[in-house]
């Protein structure tokens, strides 16, 4: 006979007063019904588990002024930390089209928006990548009043172990948005030889160590496969040991660590050819008068996005575009150090 009385399985507890690991962050991971736990997190200038915090939002807010009845487009919704800010504005009779390829956050997103009251009606939300805008034009009408992209990796991707984006803990090799699609980094790194993940960490990452980063990953490949955050991980360290002077070490070695992954993802991503795809397309799809806002992270995207703006500029397509990026303030760099590298540029739409 079943124990009609089965014992509960306990809850794993935090191992210290601030636990390390993503799995034991269950409180954070909870913030619905955690929430002071969340503002503690905050408080001391971290990211709670599995949440986001937006960056630039009064800085967005101006640059697309978001008006009752305008039709706009969150490129990138992530966890939906700017779409939450612009909606309430487009109401009543607007519309907010939100984008995403992440099947495993975008879900989660769009049920935390719908739960705050933003209908069908005024969010629709479509998994796909923000270069197949042009796929949009049958639903947007004469086109978008305003248009938004965060081209930063969400903090619930970096920080979660699983998904292998980050080197402070162990994880699969993966650095995919969408596991669903492509090859995880590991398998990319197998395919490649040592001219070209030279070139890759060069290009996508300005690595000072290419070189002899790539020769050291492709060697120690042919004895034992790369397939883990931590086991890459080691292997630049040891490299930048031997490169980097000592008083330097530590910061040189976590700004490798950096680099190399964030080259990974690029590539594994083609995220510069998706990205120029967008800019192409974006023209057409803007109304006359329209406003643009990219959020980009690092010199590769904001490159693209300047000379884009640019080029619009002189052949009329934009009437006005940032002269500067725009950066995040001293206050919000403080109290969250992940908005120190964004550059934020603008541009509106010609007559």
């Amino acid at each position: 006979m079943a124990d009609e009385n089965p014992q509960r399985a306990r809850r794993v507890r935090y191992k210290g007063t601030h636990p390390r690991r993503f799995q034991d962050k269950y409180k954070e991971l909870n913030a619905d019904v955690q929430g002071l736990e969340v503002q503690k997190v905050r408080a001391r200038g971290h990211t709670p588990a599995g949440t986001h915090r937006p960056i630039c939002v009064g800085e967005i807010l101006e640059i697309l002024a978001p008006q009752p009845g305008e039709t706009g487009l969150d490129a990138t919704l992530g966890f939906g930390g700017h779409a939450s800010e612009i909606l309430p504005r487009l109401r009543p009779g607007g519309r907010l089209f939100a984008l995403d390829v992440d099947p495993i956050e975008l879900p989660r997103t769009a049920a935390r928006l719908r739960a705050a009251g933003f209908g069908e009606d005024l969010l629709l939300v479509r998994r796909m990548n923000f270069a197949g805008l042009p796929h949009l034009r049958p639903e947007i009408g004469a086109g978008f009043d305003f248009v938004l992209a965060d081209l930063g990796v969400s903090s619930m991707q970096i920080d979660n172990p699983a998904r292998g984006f980050t080197y402070k803990a162990e994880g699969p090799l993966d650095l995919r948005l969408n596991p669903q699609r492509g090859r995880p980094a590991s398998a990319l790194l197998q395919s490649l030889g040592p001219v070209e993940l030279a070139e890759l960490l060069d290009e996508n990452s300005d690595e000072p160590l290419a070189t002899g980063l790539a020769r050291a990953i492709l060697q120690e490949g042919q004895e034992r496969p790369i397939l883990t955050t931590t086991h890459l991980a080691n292997l630049v360290r040891r490299v930048a040991q031997a490169e980097y002077p000592p008083d330097s070490l530590e910061e040189d070695t976590r700004a490798t660590l950096q680099r190399t992954f964030q080259a990974l993802r690029i590539a594994v991503n083609d995220e510069f050819k998706v990205l120029d795809q967008f800019l192409a397309c974006l023209p057409d799809c803007l109304k006359p008068g329209a406003r643009v806002a990219i959020l980009a992270f690092h010199s590769g995207e904001d490159r693209r996005v300047k000379k884009a703006f640019q080029r619009g500029h002189r052949d009329g397509t934009y009437a006005q575009v940032a002269q500067a990026p725009i950066r995040a303030s001293f206050e919000e760099r403080r109290d969250n150090p992940r908005s120190s590298s964004a550059k934020l540029r603008w541009a509106v739409k010609g007559p």
